[in-house]
């Protein structure tokens, strides 16, 4: 296995970074600088949770420590699932899964670029919005290898290990981005097809100001297929959604927003240039 990336020093993080939040019994994040990740099960259950997602480089430990936190020393989850593999979601999935010995699932159109076969593009510092989109030419674009770790998840969209979850393929932002949804109390897990925070801006990021956005500009290829997936997750009426930048949001608040993303889709979200702009 090898990811070149999980050593590289990003040197951006959020006031957030850190914390561990419930948002359900069984559903915890955790922010690694300026991404989140998510832990489902009950706390203290043995070997019987998962994890969403592998955070920022460099930030394993942190992840393991918020593990020991909810289910104790020595408890490896029964699976990671991957809402998608840029390097802000996958960088400490290499340590975690060599000491875990783990397997790792992903939508199968993920595949090249979790197994070393295809770089994601590089992203685009032109794009409008703030300082982070002009700083993510720095950003790692290349495939990581996960050998015979990774799995593709099962096309009768059920997640493996979480009962009652369904995954729904959201792309746009990559070509196999999902999400996950639980019918029983609508909890969305929507990874990066929208955020609450404006991830192309230092000051918001940093500060968290929560506020509805679509994928990151400097990184999103997709803009059609991006506005599909947020009409797609809307007309699902979630109850309450975590997403892969920014704080959670539930109820009027996260319905009132997510309509208001629907219907000003192009102004909000996309940018007025860019590489990426009407597929360019």
């Amino acid at each position: 296995m090898e990811n070149n990336a999980q050593d590289r020093i990003i040197p951006v993080t959020s006031v957030d970074s850190g914390d561990l939040e419930a948002v359900t019994n069984d559903v915890h994040y955790l922010t690694t600088q300026i991404v989140n990740v998510c832990f489902y099960g009950l706390p203290g259950t043995k070997n019987d949770w998962v994890l969403i997602d592998a955070g920022m480089p460099r930030s394993a430990d942190t992840i393991l420590e918020a593990a020991e936190k909810l289910f104790g020393e020595n408890n490896p989850p029964k699976a990671i699932i991957l809402t998608h593999g840029h390097f802000d979601h996958v960088g400490a999935l290499v340590e975690l899964v060599e000491r875990w010995d783990v397997n790792v699932f992903a939508h199968e159109l993920e595949m090249p670029y979790l197994s070393g076969v295809k770089n994601y593009p590089e992203p685009d510092p032109t794009v409008d919005g703030g300082l982070l989109a002009k700083a993510s030419k720095l950003y790692p674009n290349e495939a990581i290898k996960l050998g015979s770790s990774i799995k593709a998840l099962p096309l009768d969209g059920t997640v493996p290990d979480m009962e009652g979850w369904r995954w729904v393929h959201t792309p746009g932002h990559t070509p196999g981005h999902i999400s996950l949804f639980r019918e029983a109390d609508r909890t969305l897990i929507a990874g990066d097809a929208f955020v609450t925070v404006k991830q192309e801006s230092l000051y918001k990021v940093v500060t968290q100001k929560k506020e509805i956005s679509g994928p990151p500009r400097y990184l999103t290829p997709d803009w059609i297929a991006a506005r599909k997936s947020v009409e797609d997750l809307f007309a699902l009426h979630p109850a309450r959604a975590i997403t892969g930048h920014g704080r959670p949001m539930e109820g009027e608040e996260l319905e009132k927003n997510l309509d208001l993303l629907v219907r000003d889709f192009e102004r909000i979200v996309v940018p007025e240039h860019g590489k990426f702009v009407d597929g360019e």
